[in-house]
């Protein structure tokens, strides 16, 4: 922690978790809580929580957790300094300078140098395709019909194809091997040393949000393997948290975004015009893409190629897209592969009238299924009307429901209300198959905590911390009876002096401010799952006050008898008997919630 704690809470509390995290996930309101699928791990069903009055956010499917600093250092691989920088900003609060602790500074400082080493190596690229060297290189690019202007707005380069040049380099610039093998941009081998990781490759510097160069991709001149090669995963860059061309289309003002396959269709689009085109870097499309496409837009118009993988890639990323709250179109670009074809042969306006004509992702999909089957045969019409009415069965809202509804049966003359029957028996099928398999799976997971620990006297604790969070009073219910050293095990034992403490102080208890005072994501997490248990809502008042009783009494007699199997080690017979006495006391109690 490197700022005053009041600093930090000041600027906790000025940015609601719902608001910071509904920008990059989809929330839906569920009683007390907001619920999404969790942007740190694939899942189809939402487990991700976020709570309002508790300002902190807790995944019950892979257990992630924190308050809304966590939260920034986790999805976008923030600093803690980075991430109190951002929200400070967000928040309108000024913050002073501050000393940085000697970790903080060095890995501020990695990321600095790893940004200038990017640097020098997109402008060694650069020059290099200038050069008599990468004459070859500029001759495909200008091929493919770039302009100049497009060339240096993209920074486009060239690799040498002997492949040692950067490395040499880069060594003349003072970086040791050492450093330079957590850049991705050369080889170092103990033998033989060091060589660059592309060569002979026209090279795509690809930039963060902020244009700054953060990795590679190199296209092969020639007929070598593999055709295009990206930079490997570093400090700062991860192929799945970030787009090509995204720090251009965030500033075009479009309501939405191309999206394509790769870098030449982006630059070809954007060259022509179209600069809301963007491309995921040489990886299936994922949740997190869409998540940080939803900061910006709330459609996306799918440009893949025609082909028989491209089509299977946008099938892979409508349901992706939609999960993240975002709205789906698909480009028909036939008879042309992909928009760098399509422009050069007809032109922009012609893709603009494309782009006009996307039709919807429900009926590309159908469209798509429709060639799998042959509608002059009964049986299989039946099946495909079969797979129509269940997409339809699995749109949430009626009205849009109804209104694809009637679109289909348009197209396909399959009655209305014949159609209706059908998809709302599918519909309650599926629910039924639903209902079924969470059960299931809340089963499995029950199954899996039996007979663990946490099942005694852990839960014991961290339900009592979790009642007094929700709960004010019951700290003056159980203050005469327990206080925070009678919690035995961590963390609940730090959380519960540092519950205490603030209530004792404050008469009031923030979960999100306390998870401020653990350093780690993991501890972080470990709290947030703390203050995310609950007590059973469907309880009677009578069984929730002998639920709390046995409670605090549980941890109060786990205390006494911890406390008295020291005095066993210790020899200290007259405190044994002290501790024997107050067990048997413990009997005459009785604290309830009333």
């Amino acid at each position: 922690m490197y700022y005053e704690d009041s600093l930090v809470e000041e600027i906790r509390s000025k940015n609601d978790i719902v608001d910071v995290i509904g920008s990059y996930v989809k929330l839906t309101k569920k009683g007390a809580n907001h619920m999404g699928l969790c942007p740190f791990h694939g899942e189809k069903t939402p487990s991700f929580s976020v709570s309002q009055g508790k300002q902190m956010y807790h995944c019950f499917g892979c257990g992630v957790g924190g308050n809304v600093f966590t939260f920034l250092m986790e999805y976008e691989n923030y600093t803690f300094m980075e991430a109190m920088r951002v929200l400070a900003e967000r928040a309108g609060v000024e913050l002073p300078q501050k000393e940085q602790s000697e970790e903080a500074k060095q890995t501020h400082e990695l990321r600095n140098k790893l940004f200038e080493v990017n640097k020098l190596a997109a402008k060694y690229y650069y020059v290099l395709l200038r050069s008599d060297r990468g004459t070859g290189a500029m001759e495909y690019l200008k091929n493919r019909e770039l302009t100049d202007e497009t060339i240096q707005h993209f920074g486009l380069g060239y690799s040498d194809k002997f492949g040692g040049g950067l490395y040499k380099y880069l060594k003349k610039e003072g970086y040791g091997d050492d450093f330079l093998k957590l850049t991705g941009l050369v080889n170092i081998d103990e033998q033989k040393g060091g060589s660059d990781k592309f060569w002979n490759r026209v090279m795509f510097p690809i930039m963060d949000i902020n244009s700054k160069v953060i990795a590679f991709g190199g296209r092969v001149m020639g007929d070598g393997m593999p055709k295009y090669l990206n930079s490997p995963e570093t400090k700062l860059f991860d192929k799945s948290r970030n787009l090509y061309g995204l720090n251009f289309a965030r500033t075009s003002r479009k309501s939405y975004f191309l999206l394509c396959e790769g870098y030449m269709d982006v630059i070809a689009l954007h060259q022509a015009g179209f600069t809301n085109a963007v491309a995921s870097l040489g990886t299936a499309f994922t949740g997190l893409h869409a998540n940080l496409m939803s900061r910006y837009v709330k459609e996306v118009l799918l440009t893949y190629d025609s082909d028989e993988a491209g089509t299977k890639a946008a099938l892979r990323a409508i349901p992706i897209l939609k999960e993240s709250g975002i709205s789906v179109k698909v480009i028909n670009m036939k008879p042309y592969k992909d928009p760098d074809e399509f422009i050069k042969a007809l032109g922009a306006e012609e893709y603009q009238k494309r782009i006009d004509q996307a039709s919807s992702s429900f009926f590309f999909e159908i469209n798509v299924l429709e060639q799998q089957y042959d509608l002059q045969d009964p049986e299989q019409k039946t099946k495909f009307y079969n797979e129509i009415a269940g997409k339809l069965a699995g749109f949430p809202e009626e009205i849009e429901r109804n209104n694809y509804m009637e679109a289909v049966d348009r197209i396909y003359h399959m009655g209305y209300e014949n159609l209706r029957h059908l998809v709302n028996s599918i519909g309650s099928r599926k629910l039924s198959q639903q209902i079924a398999q969470e059960t299931k799976e809340r089963e499995k997971e029950t199954g899996r905590k039996k007979g663990k620990p946490e099942e005694g006297i852990y839960q014991s604790q961290k339900m009592l911390l979790t009642w007094m969070a929700e709960e004010t009073k019951t700290y003056d219910k159980i203050k005469n009876v327990i206080s925070a050293g009678d919690f035995t095990e961590e963390p609940y034992k730090s959380v519960a002096i540092m519950v205490f403490e603030q209530y004792e102080n404050e008469k009031m208890i923030t979960p999100a401010r306390i998870i401020s005072r653990f350093e780690s994501a993991e501890e972080q997490a470990k709290v947030a799952e703390i203050f995310s248990a609950s007590v059973r809502e469907e309880l009677s008042e009578a069984e929730k006050n002998k639920a709390f009783s046995d409670t605090v009494l549980r941890i109060r007699r786990n205390s006494l008898e911890c406390a008295g199997r020291k005095a066993i080690e210790e020899n200290n017979v007259t405190e044994y008997q002290r501790i024997i006495q107050q067990i048997k006391d413990l009997q005459k109690l009785n604290v309830t919630l009333g």
